[in-house]
């Protein structure tokens, strides 16, 4: 059959139109501790489904957690992958056979929002479990040897998560770094430069946060703070939004996830109650 131009072209403009990816919400929200990261999340589509390795992280989102207590939360913790022993690691394998298993039982078609709480433990999380298939169990990872590996290892997944069905938000830290520019020669002055960017190891920092298409930074200043959310943003902080593209959003936003969706011609209501579906 001789290539027909035109078909071409009505297939790949078909497949863009019905594609999920492109109709999906992904996001890192980052910020120094304390800014809100794990608050936030109160603002996404419900029900919402966390996996958390940061311990204790999800404490301030108590009265929306689904319990014995709150059986009628939305959102649901599974905080079981706070409780590593790095002498002894297993919440890596473990999370990766449980995510396994529910992606092929549909589990997170309940879902409006799955989370990672948060990277910086995951990654951890990560590290453990290549150190314990060494035989180097709690030793210190040595350069790229150890970090290559883990880098690839935390991308390939994510990008699998990619294809959830619903919202994907993952939560990360901030590290702070320091540039010293010059020395004034006579006062001993120093002059600097001072970044927040994300706190993972080597080139993560970069290849990690371009499979996302959201890269948000949660700030907050005053007494009580007033948070903002910037979605685009460049120098302090590294914040980017292709959802910005449109001209709907501003530079800096409300930190209200939902808010933000709707503003911007996306998905932004919730899936039905859990106690609906179950």
């Amino acid at each position: 059959m001789a290539y027909d131009a035109k078909s071409e072209l009505a297939r790949v403009t078909k497949y863009y139109n019905g594609d999920p990816l492109q109709k999906r919400f992904s996001a890192i929200v980052t910020g120094e501790t304390n800014s809100g990261k794990t608050y936030l999340l109160r603002t996404a589509r419900f029900p919402i489904h966390i996996d958390s390795f940061d311990p204790g992280g999800t404490k301030c989102l108590g009265d929306l957690i689904r319990s014995e207590k709150n059986p009628n939360g939305q959102i649901v913790v599974d905080s079981t992958w706070e409780n590593e022993d790095p002498f002894n690691p297993k919440c890596y394998e473990e999370w990766k056979k449980t995510t396994e298993i529910r992606m092929q039982t549909h589990y997170f078609d309940m879902f409006g929002t799955y989370v990672i709480d948060s990277l910086t433990t995951f990654a951890k999380a990560v590290m453990n479990a290549q150190l314990k298939t060494q035989g180097r169990p709690a030793s210190t990872p040595q350069h790229r040897h150890d970090y290559n590996p883990q880098k690839n290892e935390i991308e390939n997944y994510i990008r699998k998560l990619m294809n959830l069905p619903c919202d994907f938000i993952l939560t990360g830290h901030l590290k702070e770094n320091e540039e010293l520019l010059s020395i004034d020669a006579s006062t001993g002055i120093r002059r600097t430069n001072t970044e927040y960017r994300l706190y993972i190891t080597g080139q993560a920092v970069i290849t990690i946060p371009l499979l996302f298409d959201e890269i948000y930074v949660l700030t907050g200043s005053g007494n009580p703070p007033k948070r903002e959310m910037l979605i685009d943003s460049l120098g302090k902080y590294m914040a980017r939004s292709r959802l910005k593209q449109g001209g709907k959003l501003l530079a800096t936003e409300p930190p209200d996830i939902k808010a933000l969706l709707k503003k911007a011609g996306l998905s932004w209501t919730d899936k039905p109650l859990l106690d609906k579906l179950i």
